[in-house]
């Protein structure tokens, strides 16, 4: 869904560093997966198709942030 980000925190060499992942467009999402040793965060479009990747090695993974897009409710907005 446009506005889903992820948030990675990684440790790079003392110093950390942060960097996102945002659905740029409607009908996009963010998925996140984990395997051998690997973290990769993807930017998917409704059919499949991945428009951008980001791989950290797991080990130096401090942080990792969901953030979903809210319908408003969740920043204290009312819907009338």
């Amino acid at each position: 869904m446009k506005g889903d980000r992820v948030e990675i925190v990684i440790d790079a060499g003392g110093t950390p560093r942060t960097y996102e992942v945002v659905a740029t467009k409607a009908g996009r999402r963010v998925e996140v997966t984990t395997g051998r040793g690997i973290v990769e965060v993807s930017e998917v479009t409704r059919g499949g198709g991945v428009v951008r990747t980001a791989r950290f090695m797991a080990n130096r993974v401090l942080a990792l942030v969901e953030h979903p897009a809210g319908d408003g409710r969740a920043r204290g907005e009312e819907q009338e």
